[in-house]
C-alpha cells in the first residue's frame, strides 16, 4: 500500500505528466487512502529520515496549485540532530515550565528527527503556502513517514533575540518570514482519527 501511495502521490502531487485516462483505479483510491488515513504524529521513532526522501517531499510540496505560479515560498530542511538539539536547549532556557509539563520534551519539533521550516513574503496570507504543507504531509505518508504542522515554535524562533539568531542561520531571502514548520519522522504511534463534521459540507441547488 506504501508503494501504491508513493506512486499515485509522486504522479497527482509532484508534477509527473498523467492524464484521468492514464491513472488506474488502484492509484486514484492510494491518493483517497492517505488523505483519509494521515494523522499528525506527535511521537518518532530515534531512526533519521533520508535525505533522498525529505527532499523528494520538498519537491511534491513546491508542485502544489498556487497563484499565477508565483511560488510565494522558500523552503530550509534541518535534519541535523546537533543544529535541532540547540534551538530546543536555547527555547528550555526560556521557556522551562512548559518544558517541564511536557515529560516526552526531547526537542522543540514534537520531537521529530526532521523538521521543513517554510518561509513566505512579509505580509503573504499563507494560502499558497498551505496548499504545499499538505501536499508534504500527504507524500511524506505515501512513504511511511508521520508529520507534524507547527506554528507554536514560530513564536519563540521569532519573537526572541535567541530564536531570531536560529532562523538567520536558516537563510531566507530578505523580505521572507518563517510562517510554520513541518516535523518528519518515522511514526511511533498510530493515532485514531477525530471525528469530522460533514454537516460543514452543502450542496446548493
Amino acid at each position: 500500500m506504501l508503494a501504491a501511495s508513493a506512486a499515485a502521490l509522486c504522479l497527482v502531487s509532484c508534477g509527473q505528466n498523467t492524464t484521468t485516462s492514464e491513472a488506474s483505479s488502484d492509484e486514484a483510491n492510494a491518493v483517497i487512502e492517505a488523505i483519509m488515513n494521515r494523522r499528525s504524529i506527535r511521537m518518532y521513532k530515534d531512526i533519521p529520515v533520508e535525505r533522498e526522501k525529505l527532499q523528494l517531499i520538498a519537491e511534491c510540496g513546491v508542485n502544489a496549485p498556487n497563484g499565477l505560479n508565483s511560488q510565494p515560498w522558500e523552503l530550509r530542511i534541518v535534519d541535523d540532530a546537533e543544529m535541532i538539539d540547540a534551538i530546543s536547549d536555547s527555547y528550555r532556557k526560556a521557556n522551562p515550565e512548559m518544558v517541564a509539563a511536557d515529560p516526552n520534551f526531547r526537542n522543540m519539533f514534537r520531537n521529530a528527527p526532521a523538521v521543513i521550516f517554510i518561509a513566505v513574503p512579509e505580509g503573504d496570507n499563507g494560502l499558497n503556502a498551505g496548499l504545499l504543507g499538505e501536499n508534504i504531509c500527504l507524500a511524506a505518508y505515501s512513504l511511511g513517514l508521520g508529520t507534524v504542522c507547527l506554528g507554536g515554535p514560530v513564536v519563540y524562533l521569532s519573537g526572541s533575540e535567541e530564536g531570531r539568531a536560529f532562523v538567520d542561520r536558516l537563510g531566507f531571502s530578505d523580505g521572507y518570514e518563517l510562517l510554520y514548520m513541518i516535523g518528519v519522522g518515522y511514526p511511533d504511534e498510530s493515532p485514531e482519527a477525530k471525528p469530522r463534521d460533514l454537516s460543514k459540507i452543502r450542496f446548493v441547488d
